[in-house]
């Protein structure tokens, strides 16, 4: 069964909508269901040009057509709606009624252009149908029209990409291409002179609408030719929506589930709005008529090409000539409104005319703000590109800001004078009052930004001046430490705030803030010293062992210091003890100030006794030995802020500084009797006399029985080769405690070896149970064979069990023995 196009009457020709016959036909052709799949094409087009015939060729539907028999007349009245058949997505077609009809009369202008802007708010694909032999004419092209509902369309709807596709009837041999170039002219212009809201003002025909062009034949007499034409034409509907399609740029598509109410209130809004309607031109009064010539002028104006082109140039750079071209522009339509309104009433005449000259200059003050906007911002430009290259050449900073802004500002005055319009007194002195403040402001800046460039320099410099030395000459403290980094400070700082002042002359400061800049890069300088000194005395324990350490192990050469073990290690424990707690005094407190203290003299009475590291010229007198002078948190005669390390936690360091060193010590002392010890192996004098005189016997003995000085002799061998495999000597280095110790783990070896060797004895003495004669014979000989064999294997494994434990224990008392002198060593390396 052939599909149905469900054609119905959307609007009537009274303009009364068929809301229930548009329900109807959504449910029918099932519309809802499309969601954006879907697309609408209408058509309008003079009256009895053929478009119910070619919207029936093209898209299959039943639309009414004109009966040529009958002569020309209206055929479709008000606004169709159908169904294309077989066109993929589903397509909407809308047929309008014809305009330039006689049937209507006056009343024909205001409801074509109603249902022309109807068609235009809801369709995708708007056909505009049109004779070939027509284009170029007024009417006939329908550019009242296309101009009334340009305008109109801006104003009540958001650009929706709109397709026009002007389908050119009975074409001719003129060739299409030229048809179409002439035609895109015509609505490019309607489009240029149609008066745009603020919003539109800058868009482009492109925005709103996309315009095609195609060519039939005459369907009377080439009737063949023009069906195979539309059926080339219908192809571009078939997937019209898709990219590059004849809807494909289409936007704000409304979903078809709300297609109907969309367009009920569509024509609502279209119907009530009173713009549409042209107004009768009969005689008013003199109020109204001045009012119109007004109006009429003002809007000339907005649309004035010559304004608008001068606005838009505006827009982006300034504009020469400016304030003459402007006045010239607004004198030519204040004089056409003087000459048509000369004859009414003068009153009014004046009255209205203020409003238009107030309307006018309302209209282009933003413009002339805009054009001393770009003449304030060029001069400011003008000022900081001038200023910099000044500054480039080496010119005095104060002297270039004098001269560039005098300069600039003399600019700006003449370019004030040429943007001055004749109708309006507008004054220039806030915008150059501003333009006098961000020069101000700017050159404040670049001044701001090199003082602080130059602060940083001379205080990086002065930083790199100051700390590597400072902290060189606390690593090596000693009586003249401040007083060399005071010689330090001072010179840097002057050498520092020489080059700065030189560097401030140019920039023209008053007194006191060149005094204060120079007072804070004096301060910075010292509080630099100031700084690393707090930083080392945070880590001055570390510094006090580094420094005891370097006494301790070094003589007076600085050479590494070799035990003999005739080291008086009590003085050398002193002096290096002295060496670190003067170290500590030199970091106790701040000394930038040449004032006398007395916390060396403090330190050394209170903790080491008042002995060595005190100078001999100092009074010790003044210390009481009734009052712990530690006891506080303050050191006499030196301020507070100064104080970089309290008495208290001065004697509290030194009682961790003495326990963290007094193992160094011990290992010392301990070195050194195990020195004394290892040079000394012989026994004292009066032990040879007794060993001579007690074993006088025995000795006799040996001579009698020289087998016996043979079986010593073997003893001494075996001895002597256990001596030197298990390094008696070195096990005994480390005390006698140590060393029997080390001996003791051999003992079980040979206990076991014994234990082994009895065992075996014990089994040969075991009597055998009596068996036959035959197996007797055949078993003494297999345990003559045999036996000897065990014997020997349980002999030698427990010699090589013996060598393994032997070797085991050497090799545990040689390791306990070598890790001891390495942990030794290595604390002594840690110390150094």
């Amino acid at each position: 069964m052939e599909e149905d196009c469900c054609s119905t009457q959307l609007i009537d020709r009274d303009g009364v909508f068929n809301a229930s016959g548009l329900d109807n036909f959504v449910k029918t052709v099932k519309l809802a269901q499309c969601g954006l799949n879907y697309a609408v094409v209408s058509i309008m087009g003079p009256q009895s040009s053929g478009k119910s015939t070619l919207l029936n060729h093209l898209f299959r539907t039943n639309f009414r057509e004109m009966d040529a028999l009958k002569g020309r007349s209206q055929t479709t009245k008000g606004v169709w709606i159908a169904k294309c058949i077989g066109i993929e997505p589903t397509t909407i077609v809308m047929d309008l009624e014809g305009t330039d009809g006689r049937d209507r009369g006056e009343d024909d202008t205001a409801f074509e252009k109603q249902s022309a802007l109807f068609a235009l708010a809801v369709s995708d694909v708007v056909l505009i149908n049109m004779w070939c032999h027509d284009i170029g004419r007024e009417q006939a092209a329908n550019k009242p029209l296309l101009k009334t509902v340009f305008q109109v369309m801006m104003r009540l709807f958001s650009p929706r990409k709109t397709t026009l596709l002007f389908v050119i009837r009975d074409k001719t041999k003129t060739p299409l291409q030229h048809l179409e170039t002439i035609l895109r002219e015509d609505i490019q212009k309607i489009w240029d002179t149609v008066s745009k809201p603020q919003t539109h003002k800058d868009t482009l025909l492109s925005e709103f609408f996309r315009v095609e062009v195609t060519a039939l034949s005459s369907y009377e007499g080439k009737e063949g030719q023009f069906k195979q034409e539309v059926r080339q034409l219908r192809q571009r509907f078939s997937n019209a929506i898709a990219p590059g399609g004849l809807a494909g740029d289409r936007r704000g598509v409304i979903p078809a589930s709300g297609f109907s109410f969309s367009a009920q209130q569509m024509w609502k809004v279209i119907k009530e709005n009173k713009d549409l309607d042209l107004p009768a031109h009969k005689v008013m009064v003199a109020a109204v008529r001045c009012e119109e010539i007004s109006n009429e002028k003002f809007s000339r104006l907005t649309s004035d090409e010559r304004w608008l082109e001068l606005e838009a140039a505006v827009q982006s750079n300034p504009v020469s000539g400016f304030g003459k071209k402007l006045s010239s522009i607004l004198d030519t339509y204040l004089s056409e409104y003087d000459m048509e309104a000369a004859y009414f009433d003068e009153r009014v005449r004046t009255a209205k005319r203020q409003q238009l000259e107030s309307k006018a200059l309302q209209l282009v003050q933003p413009t002339y703000h805009a054009m001393l906007g770009h003449l304030r911002s060029r001069t400011l430009f003008d000022f900081k590109n001038q200023l910099e290259q000044s500054l480039k050449r080496g010119e005095l900073f104060a002297a270039s800001v004098h001269d560039c802004s005098h300069s600039c500002m003399l600019e700006f005055d003449k370019g004030c004078a040429d943007v001055a319009i004749k109708q309006a007194d507008w004054d220039t002195s806030k915008v150059r009052e501003k333009l006098r403040r961000d020069i101000e402001a700017h050159a404040t800046f670049v001044r701001n930004t090199k003082l602080s460039e130059m602060i940083a320099d001379y205080e990086k410099q002065l930083t790199k001046a100051l700390v590597e030395p400072v902290e060189s000459l606390f690593d090596a403290a000693g009586q003249d430490t401040w007083a060399s980094i005071r010689n330090l400070l001072r010179h840097e700082t002057e050498v520092a705030v020489s080059g700065f002042s030189a560097a401030l002359s140019g920039f023209e400061l008053d007194q006191e803030t060149y005094d204060k800049m120079v007072g804070n890069l004096v301060s910075f300088g010292r509080s630099v010293v100031e700084k690393k000194a707090r930083e080392e005395a945070g880590k001055v324990l570390i510094h006090m062992k580094d420094r005891f350490l370097m006494v301790f192990t070094h003589d007076n050469d600085s050479m590494p210091r070799a035990w003999t073990g005739k080291e008086d290690i009590r003085a050398i424990t002193k002096d290096a003890r002295a060496a670190a707690l003067k170290l500590l005094s030199v970091l106790a407190a701040i000394r930038l100030a040449e004032k006398s203290d007395k916390i060396e003299i403090v330190l050394f009475r209170s903790l080491l006794d008042g002995t060595s590291g005190v100078s001999g010229a100092r009074d010790r007198s003044v210390i009481s030995a009734s009052t712990d002078p530690l006891a506080a948190s303050t050191w006499e005669e030196v301020p507070p802020k100064d104080t970089l390390i309290t008495p208290v936690q001065c004697k509290s360091l030194w009682g961790r500084f003495k326990a963290e060193t007094q193992y160094i010590v011990t290992q010392a002392i301990h070195a050194k009797a195990s020195l004394r010890r290892n040079n000394n192996w012989m026994p004292p004098p009066w032990a040879l006399v007794a060993m001579i005189v007690l074993g006088f016997n025995e000795f006799m003995l040996l001579l009698r029985n020289p087998l016996y000085v043979l079986v010593i002799f073997i003893i001494f061998l075996l001895l002597k080769a256990l001596w030197v495999q298990l390094d008696i000597t070195r096990e005994f280095q480390n005390g006698a405690l140590t060393g029997m110790f080390s001996l003791s783990q051999f003992l079980p070896t040979v206990m076991n070896l014994l234990k082994r060797i009895a065992d075996v004895g014990k089994m040969r003495q075991d009597p055998e149970p009596p068996r036959r004669q035959s197996s007797l014979s055949s078993q003494s000989s297999r345990s003559q064979t045999q036996r000897p064999v065990p014997m020997t294997g349980l002999v030698l494994n427990d010699l090589s069990s013996l060598s393994s434990q032997a070797s085991s224990s050497e090799s545990g008392i040689e390791y306990s023995s070598s890790l001891r002198h390495r942990k030794l060593g290595d604390m002594a390396d840690r110390s150094s």
